[in-house]
């Protein structure tokens, strides 16, 4: 059961405290040995293997078991609490930073020390963020955290120094600022409704008595939800998703694929678990928001002919589904809401390693260009395997089994709620996803096309490949293609890690 600790227990803040310092003494580093910009990445995993192995004693505690921190003397309350859903969704984090950087590596010789330094710590400080926010229970670390997990974000998009970067980290901060304005206002209202700082149940209980101030919560609580909406790239708060995605190097784009919506999911969790106590009608608005965003993200997907701006809009319409069971506040919305956010980012992340590599065989242009696929499967038949796994598990079809269970999974608190409007939405999204998903499959299984393989006098060119994927990024893919296989082997290996 949760004990409090008046003092800092650092082994408890580890998963926060290990990335933030990993990014500290990569600018240390950078300052003594510039030119050793290697050890820049082999400090960053380090810090972040540190940190994830922190999450361990954390993952698959029972509901009322937490790990607790930062607690005020005498009162009970506490600034930090990591259960099993928080540990689940910081390990999560720190891993998919791990792969963020793996695939970053090959850029590591087109880059000054300068810029390797500041682009790894830029992603572990993100990371920190993410980490933080997770087990944040007061309003002031809450929202410090949110946006550490944010702002680093910004910059890394931009330093690629591209015109569509430039654009990207424009809508990106323009997005940012917003988000911020409405989750301090929310904050406001939340201490002004509750008169605590705190993001418990026992702050939000004490409008139950008192009618008046029920509607100011319900107003905190709508704004929050359209504050993370930001984060998350739900609609209608979306539109800087696909620029910002497009215009961002691949790996900053898989990092906002996965990291910076971890950090958005479990920034919202920490609310609608205080607010589970007031029942269902206080997130009405979320049913809304999941059914818009899973069918228009899916509606735009397939019409995108660029695999980013394709996995783009995927990102939108996979946050229709990581929020549509927190619109029910049943029991296992959060834990399904966790798990779907989970399945998503592995699979997501693998089919980014997979563009990643074929970047570096084939050219930024083919490998960005959905109709280049076409032959994948006699080119490269192990990255063909292993895209096809990540695309059927977004697809939620075998043998992406972990996909299809995340899916029931999510789909359970809404039936068993009898939402049947909403169930219907989620089902024909379901099948709309496939459609969007084994679009870019068919393309990657179909034979190439001679004609845009012959040369100049008309004879059908050798395809010879004089580029080599670099280890890291093989590494990146062998890392997530195994987790994927061994989670669609054993899907309730993720809802263990949760706790659920």
């Amino acid at each position: 059961m949760s004990q409090a600790v008046v003092s800092v227990n650092a082994a408890v803040l580890l998963p926060v405290l290990a990335p933030a310092i990993g990014a500290a003494v990569v600018l240390v580093v950078d300052v003594a040995a510039p030119h050793l910009r290697r050890t820049h990445y082999m400090v960053a995993l380090a810090s972040l293997a540190i940190g994830a192995l922190a999450t361990i004693a954390g993952l698959g505690m029972v509901a009322g078991q937490v790990r607790q921190t930062l607690c005020l003397p005498g009162s009970g309350q506490c600034m930090y609490a990591a259960d099993g859903v928080a540990s689940a969704l910081q390990l999560g984090a720190l891993l998919a930073a791990a792969v963020t950087l793996l695939l970053s590596w090959p850029d590591d010789k087109k880059q000054s020390s300068g810029s390797t330094a500041v682009i790894v710590s830029l992603v572990l400080a993100a990371t920190a963020g993410a980490t933080a926010v997770a087990g944040a229970r007061d309003l002031g670390s809450w929202l410090v955290a949110l946006e550490l997990a944010t702002l680093p974000t910004i910059a890394l998009v931009a330093l690629r120094g591209a015109r569509s970067a430039i654009s990207g980290a424009v809508a990106l901060l323009t997005t940012a600022l917003v988000s911020f304005g409405l989750l301090a206002l929310a904050a406001a209202l939340w201490f002004t409704a509750t008169g605590s700082g705190f993001l418990t149940p026992a702050a939000a209980l004490t409008v139950i008595g008192d009618p008046s101030r029920r509607p100011i919560l319900v107003l905190a609580v709508a704004l929050v939800v359209a504050g993370i909406g930001f984060k998350l790239s739900l609609v209608p708060f979306h539109a800087w998703t696909p620029e910002a995605y497009d215009g961002a190097p691949l790996p900053i784009a898989a990092f906002l694929a996965g990291v910076s919506k971890i950090a958005a999911l479990a920034a919202l969790l920490v609310v609608i678990r205080a607010i589970a106590p007031l029942g269902a009608p206080v997130l009405i608005s979320i049913a809304i928001v999941a059914a818009a965003s899973m069918t228009l993200g899916n509606i735009m997907a397939l019409r995108q002919d660029g695999v980013v701006r394709l996995l783009a809009w995927s990102t939108v319409a996979q946050a229709g589904w990581v929020v549509l069971p927190l619109a029910t506040l049943s029991s296992a919305a959060v834990y399904a809401s966790g798990a779907y956010l989970l399945a998503y980012v592995l699979a997501t992340l693998l089919a980014f390693a997979v563009v990643a590599a074929l970047v570096q065989t084939r050219g930024s242009v083919r490998a960005r260009d959905l109709a280049s696929y076409r032959g994948l499967v006699d080119d490269h038949p192990v990255l063909a395997a292993a895209l096809g796994l990540a695309l059927l598990s977004l697809a939620g079809l075998p043998p992406g089994v972990l996909g299809l269970v995340a899916k029931v999974t999510a789909l359970r608190p809404v039936v068993g709620s009898e939402l049947w409007l909403l169930a219907v939405v989620a089902a024909v999204n379901a099948v709309l996803g496939v459609a969007v998903y084994l679009r870019w499959l068919r393309a990657a299984l179909a034979s190439p096309d001679v004609l845009s393989q012959a040369g100049p006098d008309g004879v059908p060119a050798v395809r010879a490949q004089v580029l080599r994927v670099h280890p890291a990024t093989l590494v990146a893919v062998g890392f997530a293609a195994v987790a994927l296989v061994v989670t669609s082997v054993n899907p309730q290996l993720i809802l263990g890690l949760l706790g659920s």
